[in-house]
């Protein structure tokens, strides 16, 4: 039997119903905030991803899966979306009908790193992206829609992360002072860390590996090293969260892990996740658009663990959808009239199911009561020699004799009233 491979997932029934309500419930509140879909492919040439991450990231050089195509040509499956959106913000001069421009995408990611609880090697992400705008405003607001996100999916227990980056003009000096100090711990950190602290010492902050976070727990911190921009920027985020009573806490030790990071970053953290505590984050990316290729423009987004995200959204109890009506028949006038009537009930948007096998009426039951049916048409011989159905309501177990003369029109009516 040929089975997954290891660090990928199938996505059920049962569970894609859920998949795509939080999916709706995203797309609803980000339209809401102006925000637009955008697709891009799952395949890009790899240079965009070493030019956008960081050659020296983890990603880059250990997890993405890069192969060679029919021309010798590199590519890559996508390890995030932001470089691709970026990248399609240019090709296509989207700036120049305006520069601020809002998306928001969800799909599949690819990253060949150890399988655990929540992450996979094809995982998925929510990502919401604002290019063109340099407002620390924006960057208030996006974390206010991220946490109104959460809130909708009744996601409890999470708190905001909050820290800087600073930008080129004041983060050399602080990455100076960081270096000084991993020299003098240098036998404390992992093989990585060896390696990271020479070309890009911050990425030091972000290593997962225990002994590497507790030796760095008094490094010095971006945030008292700004510049006076920076320092104004980040305070105005602050008081723009305080405003629309967005509780956070300031990480001095919250990094991203890619090298387009700067200024404002942030996570959503939960407990409900043991050991994997981050369910979202982002932060600006001020100098990417610039280092692609594009114009001069700043940038900010976040991504959203989608995988994570479902399994606390389960484990919070909230069903998919349910059916709203279930016919069941016995005998073949029965089908064939449930069948058109189920046809012509589903295209008004009433969510209908009915079997098409030979099931007695107690199986028929059985299936409605385990697909969440509100109510069950019951229809037979008897019910055709009366020309009248029977309407079960699954909840209260009241049964209502519904005449066949304008039936459809009549369930429609009922279904969607009640």
């Amino acid at each position: 039997m040929i089975q997954l491979i290891r660090g990928f997932k199938d996505v059920l029934p049962g569970e894609v119903e859920l998949w795509q309500m939080i999916e709706k419930t995203a797309a609803s509140l980000f339209e809401d905030f102006g925000f637009r879909e955008i697709r891009v492919p799952i395949l890009e040439h790899t240079e965009l991803f070493a030019r956008s991450i960081g050659k020296d990231t983890d990603i880059v050089e250990k997890e993405m899966y890069t192969f060679e195509d029919s021309k010798s040509d590199l590519v890559t499956l996508r390890p995030e979306a932001t470089a691709s959106i970026v990248r399609a913000y240019i090709q296509h001069r989207l700036y120049a009908v305006d520069p601020v421009q809002k998306f928001y995408t969800i799909g599949p990611m690819f990253r060949r790193e150890r399988p655990q609880k929540g992450r996979y090697r094809q995982f998925y992400q929510i990502n919401a992206e604002v290019l063109g705008a340099e407002s620390p405003l924006v960057d208030a607001q996006l974390i206010f829609m991220l946490v109104e996100f959460l809130r909708r999916l009744r996601v409890s227990d999470t708190s905001v992360h909050l820290n800087t980056l600073g930008c080129p003009k004041c983060r050399p000096a602080f990455q100076k002072e960081l270096h000084r100090f991993l020299s003098k711990i240098k036998t404390q950190l992992c093989a990585d860390c060896e390696r990271r602290k020479v070309k890009n010492p911050l990425r030091v902050l972000d290593c997962k590996v225990l002994a590497c976070r507790e030796a760095v727990a008094d490094a010095p911190a971006m945030i008292d090293h700004l510049c006076e921009e920076c320092k104004g920027h980040f305070e105005t985020v602050q008081k723009s969260l305080k405003k629309l009573d967005i509780q956070f806490e300031i990480d001095k030790r919250l990094v991203r892990g890619l090298d387009y990071y700067t200024r404002t970053t942030f996570e959503i953290q939960t407990g409900l996740l043991g050991a994997q505590s981050a369910v979202a984050g982002g932060g600006r990316y001020d100098r990417l658009i610039e280092e692609l290729g594009g114009p001069v423009q700043p940038a900010i987004g976040f991504a959203i663990g989608f995988d994570r995200l479902a399994e606390i959204v389960s484990a919070n109890n909230i069903s998919a959808p349910e059916i709203d009506l279930f016919i069941a028949t016995l005998g073949e006038q029965a089908k064939t009239a449930a069948f058109e009537w189920s046809c012509s009930i589903a295209v008004s948007g009433i969510k209908t199911e009915m079997d098409f096998s030979d099931k007695g009426l107690k199986g028929q039951m059985k299936k409605a009561d385990r697909l969440g049916a509100r109510y069950v048409l019951i229809l037979g011989d008897k019910e055709i020699g009366e020309e009248t159905a029977v309407l079960r309501n699954m909840t209260t177990k009241e049964q209502t004799p519904v005449p066949f003369e304008g039936i459809v029109e009549n369930l429609k009516i009922k279904l969607k009233n009640s």
